[in-house]
């Protein structure tokens, strides 16, 4: 999968108070990459904690279930937007079908 764009994921955890959020979201970006998901189910085959939303989004925990990162998912074209990563708290306040804000 090709993952828009990792730099969006850098800033959030170069933020002091998300440091520790680097290991667990590069973790989920080196899988990512590897992954060839082809439907929801793919994704959820690899990581059944993953909610998946409506307009192909897809919510995974990260970090222990601190961090929520939104993404959403082209199948036929390998494409994989980040749309959101935040703290759980965050998180609780937006859309996920909408929310495009990094």
């Amino acid at each position: 999968m090709r993952v828009i764009a990792k730099s969006t994921l850098k800033k959030f955890w170069e933020i002091p108070a998300y440091n520790d959020a680097q290991a667990p979201i590069e973790s989920w970006y080196e899988e990512t990459i590897k992954a060839n998901w082809e439907s929801p189910q793919a994704i959820k085959n690899q990581y059944a904690t993953a909610s998946i939303c409506k307009n192909n989004r897809v919510v995974f925990n990260v970090g222990g279930n601190k961090y929520r990162l939104i993404v959403e998912i082209q199948y036929q074209a390998s494409i994989v937007w980040v749309k959101f990563i935040g703290t759980h708290a965050q998180y609780d306040k937006i859309n996920v079908e909408v929310v495009n804000e990094y």
